[in-house]
This record gives C-alpha cells, sequence and structure tokens, in this order.
C-alpha cells in the first residue's frame, strides 16, 4: 500500500469459504488452489483528490478502504468526505490507520484510528479498520524494532482495538516485510484478516501461518471511473455476500 500520504511512491482460491467463531471471524479462502469468486475494491487516500463514488460503483467496485490516519496526529484531510459518499453510494467500506510504530506504542495508534473515523457498525457497509504495516518511508526499514518488539506494537494495537470496536483489525502487509520485520510471526492470522499486498498475476507466498488471504491488493496502477490516475486495486477472497458477511462479523 505504501506510505499512504502519497507524498512518495506507493509500494507496495477454489476452496469454500472458511468463517471462524464470532470471536475470531476472518473470511478468506485457501491461497493454494486457483482463484474462485472475488469481489472488486479500491483503497484511496487524499492523493487521490476529489472521487465521484457513484462512478466508482457503477463501475463495479464493491470496496474500499480509505485512509484515515497515520502514526499519532495525521487525519487524512479527504477521509470524512470519501467515508460518507462511499457509502452512500454503495460500496462498502472500511478505514485504514499507517502504522509508524517508532513513534508510540500500538495502543495509542490504535486509539487515533478508533476516535478518528476507525470504528465500527453493524450495517453492511462498514468493515473493520485496517492496520497498514509496511516499510518505514521516514528512516530504518522495520522503524528501529527488533522482531519481539513489532510483535508486542503489533499486539498492543490489535489488543486495543478490539477492545474499543469489538472486531478484530484487518492487517495489510507484503510477506517480505512481515517475515523481516516480526520474524514470520504466525500470531494473529487466527482471528485478523490478512490484507497482502503483491503487485503481480499470482498472490504468492503468505506470511507463515496464515491459512488464506482475505483481501489481495494486486496493483497500485489501475484505473477506475471516478477516479483521476492511478489507483490501487484489490480482490476481496469472495463474492459479495460474504462480504457483507465480514461487515456484520455474521
Amino acid at each position: 500500500m505504501a506510505r499512504r500520504t502519497r507524498t512518495g511512491l506507493r509500494r507496495l482460491a477454489g476452496a469454500a469459504l472458511a468463517m471462524v467463531a464470532a470471536t475470531a471471524t476472518v473470511v478468506g479462502v485457501s491461497a493454494t488452489p486457483a482463484m474462485a469468486a472475488t469481489t472488486p475494491g479500491i483503497d484511496v487516500s487524499n492523493h487521490q483528490g476529489a472521487i465521484n463514488w457513484t462512478s466508482v460503483r457503477n463501475a463495479g467496485i464493491q470496496f474500499a478502504f480509505i485512509k484515515a490516519t497515520e502514526g499519532v496526529s495525521y487525519q487524512d484531510p479527504r477521509f470524512d468526505t470519501n467515508y460518507v459518499a462511499a457509502y452512500n453510494a454503495g460500496v462498502i467500506r472500511g478505514a485504514y490507520h499507517f502504522a509508524l510504530p517508532d513513534r508510540s506504542s500500538g495502543a495509542v495508534q490504535a486509539n487515533f484510528l478508533a476516535s478518528n473515523g476507525g470504528a465500527w457498525s453493524a450495517d453492511s457497509r462498514t468493515l473493520p479498520a485496517a492496520l497498514d504495516l509496511e516499510a518505514n518511508p521516514y528512516g530504518a526499514y522495520c522503524y528501529g524494532l527488533s522482531t519481539a518488539g513489532m510483535r508486542s506494537w503489533v499486539q498492543s494495537f490489535l489488543d486495543q482495538y478490539r477492545a474499543r470496536t469489538g472486531r478484530h483489525a484487518v492487517i495489510y502487509t507484503t510477506t517480505s516485510f512481515w517475515n523481516t520485520c516480526t520474524g514470520s510471526w504466525s500470531g494473529p492470522w487466527a482471528t485478523s484478516p490478512l490484507w497482502v499486498a503483491r503487485w503481480a498475476s499470482t498472490v504468492g507466498a503468505l506470511p507463515p501461518g496464515a491459512p488464506f488471504w482475505t483481501f489481495w491488493q494486486y496493483t497500485s496502477t489501475g484505473s477506475v471511473a471516478g477516479i483521476s490516475g492511478n489507483v490501487d486495486r484489490n480482490h476481496f477472497n469472495g463474492a459479495r455476500d460474504r462480504l457483507i458477511a465480514l461487515a456484520n462479523n455474521t
């Protein structure tokens, strides 16, 4: 997904859907077989400028992750407009937070997200928010944290987001970043949906322990009616009814 302020470059199957208990809901299918039904989506930030969400929905886009926050103080100036307009156009939307683990604890940033657009409601159109965790655009690749420190930071974020919203946050990452900076940690994947970034024709290897991907960002140079310029394109790993089930935690 890359740095979501967009002042730099963006970085970056036929099994039945699996549902876990309501306290640990993760939706997706095996990453090994050929990909079956998927649902098209995008992710956006202030970088995209003004968006015509009716045109986006009419182009077949059914979900969007929209940047809400970054670190401990940045709020995307277009989030409120995008979040409401996407909902009104019939796009299932979710907020995302660009993590800066060297700025504060995970819990502090989870609270910042939850208080600034990342809350959740069972309205069939609101996804649990996503933690965007990727290479540091401002300094050391892993934010100066050890693998143990990064695991603790992520767990702190996940625990606090769950406490604030009742939902398990989605985790956006690349397999290479995750393996390098968390030491191939498998801890979150029993409860947190995986949103994997790989700009290619196949999803590739997943982080160890992840049984499937729920979202896949497959390009940073997509085009969609209603948006000027490039936009990230994504698949949800299932049909729209399963996406709604994830939104509603059912």
